[in-house]
């Protein structure tokens, strides 16, 4: 089925609402989508250009609200993405925070990140999206989401509307000023949130600094700053996280980027925690997955 959102409203109409047909359209995408069907490449076209427009105004440290879901690597394993909706509610009845990777390694890449990406269009209140470090040009070859694109619809042309889309997402997230959501971890040149927000982040992601950092780093048992096994970012102990949250008044550090074998995996005395949101992770490591839910006192249960 091949639903037409070429049409859309103008920005002035955004803030108050898609208008009537609009969302009919976008709900019948979005139900396709939750029935695993994969989209047109003008269907693909449509909603890349809108999530484009939404995702510019927002900030490289984007605002959410507390109560809201938290979500870690989904890794295009599409059936534990429509399974986490079941458990944690439908987008909009629940608010959603996802922090990065929607592609590659599973088999349904491109149903993942069409799904992700409808949502955010249909309920732009209700759902933030950010950068992974799997959101890459470079990376999306290697991995396997370019392979599927040219697989599924035979040529590179969606696979080059994603990636162009991926420049857009914001690279962390804020709860109520408080928890702070990114992919990876920190940066020994970002020490405050400001640091955060005024990256240009519109580009692909470099292979070492600020942005490289924010996508790339891991939280590590040793003290001080090292130089990570990934070949890219750093990993940073304790102190430096317990120094960043001092100095940007933060409770947590939520974040995702590595498989853990109980989903979660508490650091730091608890001021970091890593959520990794696809089990069984590439149909073979035997893991589970988990969330991380944040009621409205910022009180939070994995």
């Amino acid at each position: 089925m091949i639903v037409d959102i070429t049409s859309r409203p103008d920005k002035q109409s955004k803030p108050k609402g898609l208008d009537y047909q609009h969302t009919r359209n976008l709900d019948a995408l979005i139900e396709q989508l939750m029935n695993c069907i994969t989209l047109s490449e003008d269907n693909i076209e449509g909603l890349c250009d809108q999530a484009r427009e939404l995702l510019q105004d927002e900030s490289n440290v984007q605002p959410v609200s507390s109560p809201v879901t938290v979500c870690g690597d989904i890794h295009g394993q599409y059936h534990d993405l429509i399974e986490l909706f079941r458990i944690s509610g439908p987008c909009p009845d629940t608010n959603y925070l996802f922090m990065g990777d929607y592609v590659d390694r599973g088999y349904h890449s491109v149903e993942s990140v069409s799904l992700l990406v409808a949502l955010k269009v249909r309920y732009p209140k209700r759902i933030t999206i950010l950068r992974g470090n799997h959101e890459s040009r470079q990376i999306t070859q290697v991995y396997g989401f370019y392979d599927e694109c040219l697989r599924k619809y035979g040529n590179a042309r969606v696979w080059t509307l994603f990636t162009d889309l991926f420049d857009y997402l914001p690279l962390t997230a804020l709860i109520d000023n408080r928890i702070f959501c990114l992919h990876g971890g920190l940066s020994p040149s970002i020490d405050t949130l400001d640091n955060v927000r005024k990256l240009d982040r519109v580009h692909e992601p470099p292979h070492d600094g600020q942005m490289c950092d924010l996508l790339w780093s891991d939280p590590d048992d040793r003290y001080g700053w090292g130089i990570s096994p990934r070949g890219a970012g750093y990993t940073f102990g304790q102190d430096i996280s317990d120094a960043f949250n001092n100095n940007n008044g933060l409770s947590l550090i939520a974040r995702a980027h590595q498989m853990v074998m109980e989903g979660y995996l508490w650091a730091h005395d608890k001021n970091v925690v890593t959520v990794f949101s696809a089990p069984n992770y590439c149909y073979r490591c035997g893991n589970q997955a988990s969330i991380l839910e944040v009621d409205e006192q910022l009180n939070y249960r994995l």
